[in-house]
Protein backbone atom coordinates (compact mmCIF):
# COMPACT_ATOMS: atom_id res chain seq x y z
CA UNK A 1 0.00 0.00 0.00
CA UNK A 2 2.85 2.24 0.93
CA UNK A 3 4.31 1.49 -2.32
CA UNK A 4 1.82 2.11 -4.47
CA UNK A 5 1.49 5.61 -2.64
CA UNK A 6 4.79 6.40 -3.73
CA UNK A 7 4.60 4.97 -7.08
CA UNK A 8 1.24 7.34 -7.38
CA UNK A 9 3.57 10.04 -6.38
CA UNK A 10 6.25 9.32 -8.79
CA UNK A 11 4.22 8.98 -11.40
CA UNK A 12 2.30 12.59 -10.77
CA UNK A 13 5.26 14.55 -10.89
CA UNK A 14 7.34 12.72 -13.74
CA UNK A 15 6.66 15.17 -16.02
CA UNK A 16 8.50 17.89 -14.17
CA UNK A 17 11.88 16.28 -13.90
CA UNK A 18 14.63 17.59 -15.90
CA UNK A 19 16.08 14.45 -18.02
CA UNK A 20 17.98 16.73 -20.77
CA UNK A 21 21.04 15.65 -21.62
CA UNK A 22 23.96 18.76 -20.97
CA UNK A 23 25.85 20.29 -24.15
CA UNK A 24 29.04 18.94 -25.41
CA UNK A 25 31.72 20.52 -23.12
CA UNK A 26 29.12 21.17 -20.10
CA UNK A 27 31.68 19.29 -17.55
CA UNK A 28 34.82 21.63 -18.47
CA UNK A 29 32.62 24.55 -18.61
CA UNK A 30 31.11 23.49 -14.99
CA UNK A 31 34.98 22.71 -13.65
CA UNK A 32 36.50 26.25 -15.42
CA UNK A 33 34.08 28.14 -13.54
CA UNK A 34 34.49 26.42 -9.92
CA UNK A 35 38.15 26.40 -10.20
CA UNK A 36 38.17 30.40 -11.18
CA UNK A 37 35.77 30.89 -8.46
CA UNK A 38 38.26 28.97 -6.20
CA UNK A 39 40.90 31.18 -7.12
CA UNK A 40 38.68 33.94 -6.10
CA UNK A 41 38.03 32.73 -2.93
CA UNK A 42 41.68 32.25 -2.27
CA UNK A 43 42.82 35.68 -3.21
CA UNK A 44 40.03 37.20 -0.59
CA UNK A 45 41.19 34.78 1.83
CA UNK A 46 45.21 35.70 1.52
CA UNK A 47 44.05 39.39 1.73
CA UNK A 48 42.05 38.66 4.65
CA UNK A 49 44.96 37.14 6.24
CA UNK A 50 47.03 39.57 5.35
CA UNK A 51 44.90 42.41 6.66
CA UNK A 52 44.50 40.40 9.54
CA UNK A 53 48.33 40.30 10.76
CA UNK A 54 48.60 44.28 10.59
CA UNK A 55 46.34 45.23 13.13
CA UNK A 56 48.09 42.25 14.85
CA UNK A 57 51.45 43.25 14.23
CA UNK A 58 50.81 47.39 14.89
CA UNK A 59 49.42 46.05 18.89
CA UNK A 60 52.59 44.11 19.03
CA UNK A 61 54.96 47.14 18.49
CA UNK A 62 52.70 49.65 20.22
CA UNK A 63 53.15 46.96 23.69
CA UNK A 64 56.80 46.85 22.98
CA UNK A 65 57.23 50.91 22.74
CA UNK A 66 55.63 51.33 25.94
CA UNK A 67 57.34 48.21 27.72
CA UNK A 68 60.59 49.98 26.26
CA UNK A 69 59.56 53.70 27.31
CA UNK A 70 58.11 52.22 30.70
CA UNK A 71 61.88 50.74 31.70
CA UNK A 72 63.91 53.59 30.20
CA UNK A 73 61.73 56.17 32.47
CA UNK A 74 61.51 53.76 35.31
CA UNK A 75 64.86 52.83 36.04
CA UNK A 76 66.02 52.82 39.43
CA UNK A 77 69.77 54.64 40.36
CA UNK A 78 72.50 52.19 40.50
CA UNK A 79 73.65 50.95 43.90
CA UNK A 80 76.79 52.03 44.88
CA UNK A 81 79.70 50.34 46.98
CA UNK A 82 83.01 51.66 48.74
CA UNK A 83 84.75 51.36 44.82
CA UNK A 84 82.24 54.20 43.15
CA UNK A 85 82.63 56.89 45.88
CA UNK A 86 86.57 57.47 45.02
CA UNK A 87 89.90 55.96 43.81
CA UNK A 88 90.90 55.73 47.43
CA UNK A 89 87.84 54.04 48.95
CA UNK A 90 88.27 51.51 45.75
CA UNK A 91 91.25 50.45 46.96
CA UNK A 92 90.42 50.38 50.36
CA UNK A 93 87.45 47.98 49.37
CA UNK A 94 89.92 45.71 47.17
CA UNK A 95 92.35 45.75 50.32
CA UNK A 96 89.63 44.77 52.95
CA UNK A 97 88.13 42.20 49.71
CA UNK A 98 91.28 40.42 49.68
CA UNK A 99 91.87 40.00 53.32
CA UNK A 100 88.68 38.19 53.94
CA UNK A 101 89.45 35.84 50.93
CA UNK A 102 92.60 34.94 52.84
CA UNK A 103 91.09 34.42 56.03
CA UNK A 104 88.77 32.45 54.88
CA UNK A 105 91.06 30.44 52.74
CA UNK A 106 93.37 30.07 56.12
CA UNK A 107 90.28 29.22 57.89
CA UNK A 108 89.17 26.32 55.57
CA UNK A 109 92.55 24.76 55.65
CA UNK A 110 92.16 24.47 59.50
CA UNK A 111 88.39 22.83 59.13
CA UNK A 112 88.71 19.82 61.42
CA UNK A 113 85.79 18.04 63.26
CA UNK A 114 86.97 20.10 66.28
CA UNK A 115 86.71 23.04 64.92
CA UNK A 116 83.27 22.98 62.93
CA UNK A 117 81.47 24.24 65.11
CA UNK A 118 83.21 27.41 65.73
CA UNK A 119 83.69 27.85 61.86
CA UNK A 120 79.93 27.76 61.16
CA UNK A 121 79.02 30.05 63.88
CA UNK A 122 81.65 32.34 62.29
CA UNK A 123 79.62 32.24 58.76
CA UNK A 124 76.64 32.79 60.43
CA UNK A 125 78.15 35.97 61.47
CA UNK A 126 79.82 36.50 58.28
CA UNK A 127 76.18 36.13 56.67
CA UNK A 128 74.46 38.57 58.96
CA UNK A 129 77.54 41.31 58.21
CA UNK A 130 77.03 40.75 54.68
CA UNK A 131 73.27 41.58 54.86
CA UNK A 132 74.04 44.67 56.96
CA UNK A 133 76.87 45.36 54.25
CA UNK A 134 74.11 45.00 51.34
CA UNK A 135 71.63 47.31 53.19
CA UNK A 136 74.79 49.65 53.90
CA UNK A 137 75.22 50.10 49.92
CA UNK A 138 71.43 51.48 49.43
CA UNK A 139 71.67 53.70 52.05
CA UNK A 140 75.11 55.18 50.21
CA UNK A 141 73.07 55.20 47.09
CA UNK A 142 69.91 57.36 48.88
CA UNK A 143 72.23 59.27 50.79
CA UNK A 144 74.43 60.53 48.09
CA UNK A 145 77.77 59.21 49.79
CA UNK A 146 77.12 59.83 53.31
CA UNK A 147 80.66 60.29 55.11
CA UNK A 148 78.47 58.44 57.84
CA UNK A 149 77.44 55.16 55.54
CA UNK A 150 81.17 55.35 54.44
CA UNK A 151 82.44 54.58 57.72
CA UNK A 152 79.71 52.26 58.46
CA UNK A 153 80.88 50.46 55.70
CA UNK A 154 84.50 50.30 56.45
CA UNK A 155 83.56 49.38 59.93
CA UNK A 156 81.47 46.33 58.19
CA UNK A 157 84.91 45.28 56.81
CA UNK A 158 86.98 45.39 59.64
CA UNK A 159 84.45 43.52 61.79
CA UNK A 160 84.62 40.35 59.73
CA UNK A 161 88.61 40.81 59.55
CA UNK A 162 88.20 40.58 63.37
CA UNK A 163 85.72 37.74 63.69
CA UNK A 164 87.87 35.75 61.19
CA UNK A 165 91.06 36.86 63.00
CA UNK A 166 89.30 35.57 66.23
CA UNK A 167 88.18 32.36 64.54
CA UNK A 168 91.76 31.60 64.00
CA UNK A 169 92.99 32.51 67.01
CA UNK A 170 90.47 30.14 68.48
CA UNK A 171 91.33 27.29 66.27
CA UNK A 172 95.07 28.23 67.03
CA UNK A 173 94.25 27.68 70.80
CA UNK A 174 92.15 24.27 70.28
CA UNK A 175 95.32 22.70 68.09
CA UNK A 176 97.32 23.95 71.08
CA UNK A 177 95.11 22.63 73.90
CA UNK A 178 94.83 19.54 72.11
CA UNK A 179 98.95 19.09 71.37
CA UNK A 180 98.89 19.71 74.78
CA UNK A 181 96.76 16.78 75.77
CA UNK A 182 98.11 14.92 73.33
CA UNK A 183 101.98 15.15 75.59
CA UNK A 184 100.12 14.97 78.98
CA UNK A 185 98.68 11.91 78.21
CA UNK A 186 101.31 9.64 76.73
CA UNK A 187 104.23 10.64 79.43
CA UNK A 188 101.43 9.64 82.12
Amino acid sequence: MKKDNLNKLFENIKHDFDVEIPNHGHKNRFLEKLNTHNQTEIIIVRKTKKNLWKPILSLAASIVLIVTLAFSFNTEPKIQDLASVSPEMANTQSFFTSAIAEELEKIDGERTPETEALIKDAMLQMEILETQYKQLKIDLTESGNDKRVIHAMIDNFWNRINILKTVLENIEGIKTFKLNTNETSTTL
